[in-house]
């Protein structure tokens, strides 16, 4: 087996997860269904451990729209079969460009389901510029890529016309903890020095040298997902000295997954929690603490955003 294939198939995982978790009404997506359309049940854990995921990025993502203007860029790296962009759209933010990054067997896939559906490519700009795995429209993209390869991400990005001037967004879900430190820091360190005007967020894996963390790792492991990255997971303090402190972003901030669950409004929560019935409080506390978000920026237009 190809030694990237089990990492490559955490996309088809999390995307079951979140059609599933969306086909009990814990967030609305009206496009995953175009991508993702068997799944089986999950536990109730996992799909609130999968609300608390998207509702915190999302309302990063939005915060961040807010403060940069729609002449914005957002660049999500491993993005696997996200429907950002659409979602974006359909709550009428209209951005200047949005790049999706993944390895190139994960891209074909997707650039395949959306040439075939008409729902998704109608609402894309002059989007018959498609390639085995590549997809460019007007603004939105789709590029193949290793992005431990430094030269040949930049390269991509220029064939998506990014402008590295105007504030930049990226995205990182469950990405960084696969490539080695000394890769992942590199590619952080470039974009910290390349863009003008930007702000990183990343979500992965915390405090993973206690048990449960142990666990996860031994899980991963026997699935052939090889950990490259996991030294900076440690801690909070880890996530934040590895991945930023390092490599010359200006600043960061981080929060557990639990942080971030219990930041939700009262009602939203009360709603969530009404979907299904939880019979382990405890396993859903030790999910969320062992999941964290780590946003940082450079320069200090983006130091002040409000997330919880």
């Amino acid at each position: 087996m190809d030694s990237l294939e089990p990492i490559q198939a955490t996309n088809d995982d999390a995307s079951e997860c979140k059609r599933y978790a969306v086909h009990l009404n814990y967030w609305i997506d009206k496009y995953i269904h175009f991508f993702v359309r068997h799944f089986e049940k999950k536990a109730p854990e996992i799909n609130r451990g999968y609300f608390a995921r998207v509702y915190g990025i999302n309302n990063i993502v939005k915060s961040f729209i807010q403060k940069a203007g729609t002449k914005c860029q957002i660049i999500n790296l491993g993005a696997g079969y996200d429907t950002l962009y659409w979602r974006l759209k359909e709550d009428g933010f209209d951005i200047y460009n949005v790049i999706d990054i993944d390895f190139p067997a994960v891209t074909a896939k997707k650039c395949y389901y959306i040439k075939r559906n008409s729902f998704l490519l109608d609402s894309l700009h002059n989007s018959d510029n498609f390639s085995g795995t590549d997809l460019h429209s007007f603004n939105y993209h789709v590029i193949g890529i290793d992005l431990k390869n430094i030269n040949d991400f930049e390269n991509k990005l220029l064939q998506c016309g990014v402008d590295y001037d105007i504030p930049t967004l990226f995205i990182s879900e469950c990405v960084l903890i696969y490539i080695e430190i000394k890769f992942s820091q590199l590619l952080l360190k470039w974009i910290s020095r390349k863009f003008k005007e930007t702000m990183f967020i990343d979500y992965e894996q915390v405090n993973m040298c206690d048990k449960f963390g142990e666990i996860m790792t031994t899980n991963l492991l026997e699935r052939g997902c090889l950990l490259a990255g996991l030294e900076a997971c440690k801690t909070l303090d880890t996530r934040k000295q590895s991945r930023f402190l390092n490599t010359e972003w200006s600043g960061c901030q981080a929060w557990d997954m639990m942080q971030i669950y219990n930041s939700v409004p009262f009602e939203e929560k009360k709603r969530v929690e009404s979907l299904e019935f939880l019979d382990e409080q405890e396993l859903l506390t030790q999910l969320l603490q062992h999941y964290a978000i780590c946003i940082a920026w450079k320069g200090e237009h983006f130091k002040n955003i409000k997330i919880i």
